[in-house]
């Protein structure tokens, strides 16, 4: 009996590891093959706050073509960082249609961001590599989601298993962010893993210094 006791406790310490393993492996693909796109207003006017979402229709409608070919990442990630000025451009010529006496800048880092909740999915905390736009001052309300891959425009939650799945998320990772509910746990541990890593990169020697 006491045999029996001491297989099952390893047992279910194997399968302890096995599934942390799992935990960290999916917190790793969510920091390694997502894009984020962060699109910060001048202010929080009613103007700027508009402003701001034709600046992302504009910008997301000049880049899907040509993210839709590239085959990972790193080649998504390659394409946006040659295309910064183009990007830029294409923002202020928004603006300047618009009528706003203001000018946006472009850049690709890593940022801080906080849980976010979509329509279909949930992306937990955690640092991302993101394409951020900022107009004028910057002081206004965020837009943020997914540059690459094109998770945000899903329209319902078989969309979203689809591109996620296309992308190379597994199973178990889709459905976490799809909050199904058998995998509610699973989700706050990655939202919690990813709370740890903003902790840490608020630290100025790990180089991020802001949560969004």
């Amino acid at each position: 009996m006491r045999q029996l006791g001491k297989r099952m406790g390893i047992c279910l310490l194997l399968a302890a590891v096995c599934w942390t393993v799992g935990l960290v492996r999916d917190r790793a693909f969510l920091n390694r093959e997502l894009i984020r796109l962060h699109v910060v207003a001048n202010s929080d006017s009613e103007e700027d706050q508009a402003v701001k979402l034709r600046v992302r229709d504009a910008v997301l409608e000049s880049i899907r073509s040509d993210l839709e070919q590239v085959g990972d990442v790193n080649a998504a990630e390659a394409y946006l960082r040659e295309n910064l000025p183009k990007i830029e451009k294409i923002a202020n010529r928004t603006l300047e249609a618009a009528g706003v006496d203001a000018q946006a800048v472009a850049s690709l880092q890593k940022e801080a961001f906080d849980i976010r909740n979509y329509d279909t999915f949930s992306l937990p905390a955690g640092v991302y590599e993101s394409l951020r736009i900022v107009i004028g001052e910057g002081e206004g309300k965020n837009w943020w989601c997914v540059a690459f891959p094109e998770l945000c425009l899903s329209a319902t939650s078989e969309d979203f298993r689809e591109t996620a799945q296309m992308a190379g998320m597994n199973e178990g990772l889709t459905e976490s962010l799809t909050q199904a509910e058998e995998y509610d746990i699973r989700f706050f541990l990655l939202d919690a893993l990813g709370k740890l890593e903003t902790r840490l990169e608020s630290y100025p020697f790990f180089g991020t210094d802001s949560v969004v």
